[in-house]
This record gives C-alpha cells, structure tokens and sequence, in this order.
C-alpha cells in the first residue's frame, strides 16, 4: 500500500520540461539575462506561461537550472583517486561556466541573488545543496582509500573549489585551457591530504 496521495492534475510532461530548459538556454544566448521573460520562453518552448510557474518560482530559478545544472544528472566520478575525481568534477564545472549561456545568464543572476535574500536561500536549498551532498561520495570514498581525514571540511573545499572556478571564468573572464581542472584538484587533494 502506497503511503502518498493521489497526484492531482495531468502528470508533468518530461518533453515540456526539457523544451522550455532549451528554450531559457537559447535565449541567453540570443537576448541574454534582461531581456529573457518567462513569456518569451513559453513561446519558444510551445508551452503556457503557467506550465512555467507551475515548476519554477521565477526567472531566476528557471535560468539558474536551465543553465547551471547540466551536470547535476551525472554520476560522481570514480577514477580511483581523489585527484582524479575531483579533475572530472572541476572540468565539467569549468565546461558549465565557460558555456555561452552561463556567461550570459551569470551577470544578471548575480544581481538578482545580491538584491534578494530569500532567493539565495532558495538556490541554495534547492539546487546547491542537493548537488553537494550528491558528490559526497567521492570523499567519502578518499577516506575510504586513507587519502583525506574523516573530518575533512567537504562543504568548504566544494565551496572553494566552485569558487576558484567561479573567480577564473565569471569574475575576470579567463578562457582556461584543460589543465585548469587538473591543477586545481592536484592542489585541493595535496591540501587535504592525510599526512
């Protein structure tokens, strides 16, 4: 016996959902973050604007994920090592930021977030704190292997390493090659490493 409720309604169309993700992503592109409405995605992805509202709080939201998760449905990497993982993680981060869509949306997000708390909160709550604890494993498993302390900070080296990617692509614009990933994670790993 089934201890839900009864959904209510039509079941969600996963064809609508991956139409309008599209939609908000081409339209960074060719309009970018301003001039993007949750109007001009329903048109573009053939869908009422209450379709929309009914999944995403705003315009933020709906960008955030359209442009920001695109690795979150990956499994987390498992090369053997906490270098090598945490390469594989960086480089799909640093291949996420340096999207055109993501170059586009971040300014405009960026101020939204500044300018209201409770959006913050709610990215945060969300889809930060979901992707984090998803990537858990991959120190879970370092520790595992002796190669970082049980008592490892896992949220702050996430936090510095997103950051780290974040100053190199958002904040002064670089194009890094793919040894950016790499040094990265040899840094962390060497940082927090049993010794």
């Amino acid at each position: 016996m089934s201890s839900s409720p009864p959904s209510r309604g039509r079941p969600r169309d996963p064809r609508s959902h991956e139409a309008i993700i599209r939609a908000t992503a081409e339209l960074m592109v060719e309009v970018g973050y301003a001039a993007t409405s949750i109007g001009a995605v329903a048109a573009r992805a053939g869908v009422g604007k209450d379709t929309i509202y009914r999944r995403w709080p705003g315009k933020p939201e709906l960008v955030f994920e359209a442009v920001f998760t695109t690795t979150d449905d990956l499994p987390p990497p498992d090369t053997g090592t906490l270098a090598g993982d945490l390469t594989v993680l960086l480089q799909g981060l640093v291949d996420e930021f340096r999207a055109p869509a993501a170059a586009a949306a971040l300014p405009g997000l960026l101020a939204d977030f500044a300018a209201d708390p409770e959006l913050r909160a709610r990215i945060r709550g969300d889809f930060l704190a979901p992707s984090k604890a998803r990537l858990l494993v991959v120190f879970e498993r370092a520790v595992l292997r002796g190669e970082i302390a049980g008592e490892t900070p896992v949220d702050l080296v996430l936090d510095t390493l997103a950051g780290a990617v974040f100053f190199h692509i958002g904040l002064i614009g670089e194009h890094p090659d793919q040894e950016l990933a790499a040094l990265l994670a040899a840094v962390v790993a060497k940082g927090i490493e049993v010794r």
